[in-house]
């Protein structure tokens, strides 16, 4: 049996799950099966695949590759009943598109002291 929650495996005749604790009883899984995404309420995991994608292309591009290849998973995963894959890919899919941004800023405020220098360097010829 799969739990809803953690989506760990379990022992068919399991009264709470082995990794969360929650109650496996008034779970809405199929004994053997993956709950289906649309058998999880209340289990909302976002894959920041916008984000994902902003980020890439407006702030670093190397950095923001891994962010949309951890985002197009997240979905697949919960689809499978994968539901701690699915919050670990979307973990990663966030850190990098942060990791992304932070980039892109240096990169940006780095070009921005670099371009008032040259201004102010050629004001004093």
């Amino acid at each position: 049996m799969f739990c809803t929650q953690c989506g760990a495996s379990n022992a068919e005749n399991a009264a709470v799950c082995a990794r969360c604790g929650r109650n496996l009883q008034a779970a809405l899984s199929v004994p053997g099966k993956p709950p289906a995404a649309g058998q999880m309420p209340g289990i909302y995991v976002p894959n920041y695949l916008v984000f994902a994608i902003l980020a890439t292309v407006l702030c670093c591009l190397p950095a923001g590759i891994p962010a949309i290849v951890y985002a197009a998973q997240v979905n697949g995963k919960l689809q499978a009943g994968d539901i701690a894959g699915a919050q670990d890919a979307s973990k990663n899919a966030k850190m990098w598109c942060w990791i992304s941004l932070g980039a892109g800023l240096a990169v940006g405020v780095v070009w921005g002291i670099l371009a008032a220098i040259g201004a102010l360097s050629s004001m004093h010829r």
